[in-house]
């Protein structure tokens, strides 16, 4: 089954790159709206868990190779992937985002920047990885899976990340996170920055306090890499918000933003979590926002 869609932003090259599955609860997923409405657009299984894909993005930038978040990486137990759906296994014991990599023709050590939306598990978890003996059990501990890249990310969300609370916990796990910062890999921002030419981040707050969206224009396009401000399609209507959000009026704003700016801009928006369609420009519906020119994930 192919792992990747090419396709071009302006003068630049993009890969999608599908670094696996999870599967979480679909009450969670849609916070306060009635599961008679959320399951119209998406079949729960038998417990209660909806199938959510983890996809990377992969920018062919002359400053060097930059990937946006990394899946959910090969360090976590058999209990850890069974509650939370986890299909994410590559050859060699390593994930399918190497996988995907691989089918672009990169290497983990052809990486120049790594863009992590934020660091919980499931968008940072690939930035380190372990060493697998034959029978599966990690050895040597964790280490960098893109060892010539440096690593992005908000300052507050790492300090975030380090100073759990009983809630956040499960969710920032060192092992993503520590071992960059013991290789002086971290470029940490403070707000709304160019990271590159063309390539910049956008702080929209509300899934957690420091959360970054990724904004890439080049050739007068412009893509928004939403992550968990937008975690699918269906999450385009304003009210439908993630239990999982720490401070879901903060989502509200940031999505309303967004949303007014990509209907304005004609923006394409890209999804990391939507289990179908990668990426599409919003456009005026009969009730509402509605996604149109929507480009669906590779198909076997």
């Amino acid at each position: 089954m192919p792992l990747t869609h090419s396709f071009t932003l302006g003068t630049l090259k993009c890969h999608s790159l599908e670094s696996g599955t999870q599967c979480l609860d679909g009450g969670a997923m849609f916070g306060v709206v009635p599961k008679p409405l959320w399951s119209r657009r998406i079949t729960p299984d038998d417990r209660n868990r909806i199938p959510l894909a983890m996809r990377c993005l992969l920018i062919e930038h002359p400053d060097g190779l930059v990937l946006i978040d990394t899946g959910l990486g090969n360090k976590e137990d058999a209990k850890f992937r069974d509650i939370y759906g986890v299909d994410n296994a590559g050859p060699g014991g390593r994930t399918r985002l190497e996988a995907a990599l691989a089918e672009t023709g990169v290497a983990p050590a052809d990486v120049r920047w790594v863009i992590n939306t934020h660091l919980h598990f499931d968008h940072a978890g690939g930035n380190t990885w372990e060493e697998q003996d034959q029978n599966g059990v990690a050895v040597g501990g964790a280490r960098l899976t893109f060892p010539n890249a440096t690593y992005v990310v908000q300052w507050g969300d790492l300090d975030f990340a380090r100073h759990p609370n009983e809630r956040t916990r499960a969710s920032y796990l060192p092992h993503n996170f520590e071992p960059v910062a013991e290789a002086g890999k971290w470029r940490l921002l403070h707000g709304d920055v160019d990271v590159l030419p063309g390539v910049s981040v956008r702080v929209t707050p509300g899934h957690v306090p420091y959360h970054q969206s990724v904004l890439v224009r080049s050739g007068g396009e412009t893509l928004f890499y939403l992550a968990d401000v937008m975690p699918t399609r269906h999450h385009l209507p304003l009210p439908w918000i993630m239990g999982y959000d720490l401070e879901p009026l903060r989502t509200l704003e940031s999505k309303r933003k967004l949303v007014r700016e990509a209907l304005e801009e004609e923006w394409l928006l890209f999804f990391e979590h939507d289990p179908d369609i990668v990426m599409g420009r919003v456009g005026e519906g009969e009730k509402g926002p509605d996604i149109a020119a929507a480009v669906s994930k590779p198909k076997p």
